[in-house]
């Protein structure tokens, strides 16, 4: 939801400057919706400069939480050996060397989801196992580095990985966008507790589970470029494999919120730093070579018909950054790293892989499939991992009932005595939370609305420093002395502010949230309207790219806001604290699901123009209002598919009073989705025997604020009479 509000009220009257009795004087000027969006990302720099200090030796017990967080954790299917590609016209038997010859092969990994690639053979029993990754964007056949470990006695295997092109990503009967093939599969993945990196690691570790059934021998893995990922992460979650080549990869991780947003890892920073991964392949031999990667300055440019791409680029290491932090790892008990500077995949680097390294003879001929194949072969690798994912949307509703299984709905004290650790999952392990605030509770406010029916204050209350919670704060001005009213939180929306809850300058803005800020004070509550930091297009969403790698998100910190904000509106004398709602349009219903759930203190919430199937929204390759087709990546949540959907999230919220309030021409989704999900809350707040403290009303209109059920239901639950009554 966008706003035409772009300066801050502290450029208003001096006449109206005056702060709020009892609180500081509100002296900062300038824009403090975009300094507070600033300051949040200050913080986050300092956090994530000083992760390596939190990270502890890794032990075997953490290759389990690595295996977690890129998603590779499905059993994979048995099988007896690759199978020859029958997808190809030609025969399956691609080039014959004198040493070697090579095979189009697949072999089964997942269900629905094969490896495809190249086995190269040797003619004589093999001296080695090997598995050959190279960069995303080229083919097993001009991995180079593979036919030199064929040729010198390794059987290897070469897989296909998913490339940087966007030629696929999208679906032809809705749109399709400018994402690389990694991001598309990423985002969906990521929702899912899945991940490309996963899905690919899972495709290397299924060529090892043939390994193991072959005579005994060395088992090596040698990757470059986005090869050298993976070969890094297999390694370190895989103990069968004995020695690892990462070329072109290995270096410190702290700027990794830069770089393609498909290398996004939930927590990873907090635990594993890439000589953490070196601690969990020691004591194996692990060579570094430190080369150039192919350059990767963003994702394919926008186009007519293609956008919605994250930024991210993706540079060379710099070498210094590449010998620090092997002689980070050096300090891990056990580790086996050597640093090659050189090519990539230079003689001297295989060498340190594979002693027994041949000597090069004449330069190989080009050869390999033709763009035809490898194009179809991609398509196939790109389409099943789509289907995999989308099967595990459609299957989440179970598994979020198997994960509901301790929780007791059949009364209220019931739920009170079960819910508490899934509210902790949700905070902790999905939306990330933050440390105690630091300074004590003050406020800073100024006077900036004289009204007929109330008085409107800026409020700022410091929090983390440097950041800050800020909104404007809303007083009948026919308070009764010692009176005590009842509190409502207004929430905005996608790049919008408090004032355009209030007094819009924008008329559509006016029309979307009906003042509904204005309208709630002038009925006698107390409003408060928080900023919210989803505001700068890309400026926020890099909040979250900085976030998700130190365990926290966007959310980490609305949560935190929201609760000091909480907390200083109980020290205020005509504020009763057990009477205090929220009330969010857009991204601020989105609000309403999450900082509720967590912030027991809301005595109810209501959900205006959000409430879904959210997993399915996000996720979704079939509907043309998923977040897949459009920019809106900072939506991702880490696993929420199998945790918590809208329902679950209204059960963290259960037994205080929950709505949702929708409008039927409202394009962030259907009313068959938000009637689907809904009646699952219904149906849990009828077992705990409340079943009035829930209802849905649906009106004839677009996205925007109602306000005619909801009024209703903000007076009835609050306890607070509506004019005339």
């Amino acid at each position: 939801m966008r706003t035409g509000f772009v300066c801050s009220l502290a450029l208003a009257a001096p006449l109206l400057a005056q702060p709020l009795a009892g609180t500081v004087e509100l002296r900062r000027q300038g824009d403090l919706t975009m300094q507070m969006v600033a300051d949040i990302g200050t913080w986050l720099d300092a956090r994530i400069a000083s992760s390596p200090q939190r990270r502890k030796a890794p032990v075997a017990a953490d290759r389990q939480r690595l295996k977690t967080i890129i998603g590779a954790v499905d059993p994979r299917i048995p099988y007896e050996a690759p199978i020859p590609d029958g997808n190809l016209a030609r025969e399956p038997k691609v080039e014959d060397a004198a040493a070697y010859e090579t095979l189009a092969v697949r072999w089964p990994v997942l269900e629905g989801m094969d490896a495809e690639g190249l086995l190269m053979r040797p003619k004589s029993a093999a001296k080695c196992y090997a598995v050959a990754l190279p960069d995303a964007d080229q083919t097993p056949e001009q991995a180079g580095f593979a036919r030199r470990l064929a040729e010198s006695g390794c059987l290897v295997m070469v897989p296909v990985l998913i490339d940087r092109a966007d030629t696929h990503s999208g679906n032809p009967a809705i749109r399709y966008t400018n994402q690389p093939h990694r991001e598309f599969i990423y985002r969906m993945a990521y929702e899912m507790g899945r991940h490309i990196i996963g899905y690919e690691a899972q495709k290397v570790m299924a060529a090892i589970d043939w390994f193991a059934k072959l005579p005994k021998q060395p088992v090596l893995v040698a990757g470059y470029g986005e090869g050298g990922l993976l070969a890094q992460f297999t390694t370190a979650i895989d103990p069968r494999i004995d020695a690892v080549l990462v070329s072109g990869y290995f270096q410190a991780r702290e700027q990794v919120w830069r770089e393609p947003i498909y290398r996004n890892i939930w927590t990873q920073l907090e635990q594993f730093g890439d000589a953490e991964i070196a601690g969990l392949i020691a004591p194996r031999r692990m060579i570094v070579e430190a080369s150039p990667h192919p350059k990767v300055t963003g994702p394919p440019p926008e186009r007519q018909g293609r956008r919605g791409a994250a930024s991210g680029a993706i540079t060379t290491p710099d070498i210094a950054l590449v010998r620090s932090e092997v002689e980070r790892a050096r300090k891990y008990p056990g580790v086996a790293i050597e640093l090659v500077e050189g090519g990539p995949m230079g003689e001297a680097a295989l060498k340190k892989l594979w002693p027994d390294l041949v000597e090069a003879g004449p330069a190989a001929r080009a050869w390999g499939s033709s763009r035809r194949d490898s194009d179809a072969r991609l398509e196939r690798q790109f389409r099943q991992m789509i289907d995999y994912t989308q099967k595990l949307m459609r299957m989440s509703e179970f598994r979020r009932k198997e994960f509901l299984t301790k929780v007791d709905t059949t009364s209220v004290a019931g739920l009170a005595n079960t819910i508490e650790p899934y509210r902790t999952i949700f905070h902790d392990e999905v939306q990330g939370k933050m440390p105690p605030w630091k300074p004590e509770l003050r406020a800073e406010t100024r006077q900036v609305y004289d009204k007929p029916k109330y008085r409107g204050y800026e409020v700022v209350i410091p929090m983390w420093d440097p950041v800050y919670a800020y909104g404007v704060l809303l007083v009948p001005k026919d308070l009764k002395p010692g009176e005590r009213r009842p509190v409502v939180v207004t929430q905005h929306g996608l790049e919008g502010r408090p004032q355009d809850t209030i007094d819009p300058k924008d008329p559509r803005t006016g029309s979307i949230y009906a003042n509904f800020s204005e309208a709630l004070v002038e009925r006698g509550f107390i409003v408060f309207a928080p900023q919210n930091p989803y505001i700068g297009k890309e400026t926020f969403r890099f909040l979250m790219r900085k976030a998700n790698p130190v365990k926290l998100s966007l959310f980490s910190f609305i949560i935190g806001q929201h609760e000091r904000i909480l907390d200083w509106l109980e020290t205020l004398p005509f504020v009763d604290s057990k009477r205090m709602g929220f009330y969010g349009l857009s991204y601020g219903g989105k609000t309403a699901m999450r900082v509720p759930a967590l912030v027991s203190r809301y005595a109810l919430s209501i959900c205006s123009g959000d409430f879904n199937e959210w997993v399915w929204k996000v996720v979704s390759y079939d509907y043309p209002f998923s977040y897949m087709f459009t920019q809106e990546y900072d939506m991702l949540e880490f696993n929420l598919g199998h945790t918590f959907n809208y329902a679950e999230m209204a059960l963290l919220i259960a037994p205080r009073p929950f709505m949702v309030e929708r409008g039927h021409h409202d394009g962030v989704g259907i009313d068959e989705w938000v009637s689907s999900e809904y009646a699952k809350v219904r149906r849990w707040y009828a077992y705990l025997g409340i079943p009035e403290r829930t209802t849905i009303e649906y009106f004839k209109g677009p996205h925007q604020i109602h306000g005619v059920g909801t009024y209703q239901f903000l007076h009835e639950k609050l306890g607070w009479p509506a004019a005339g009554k």
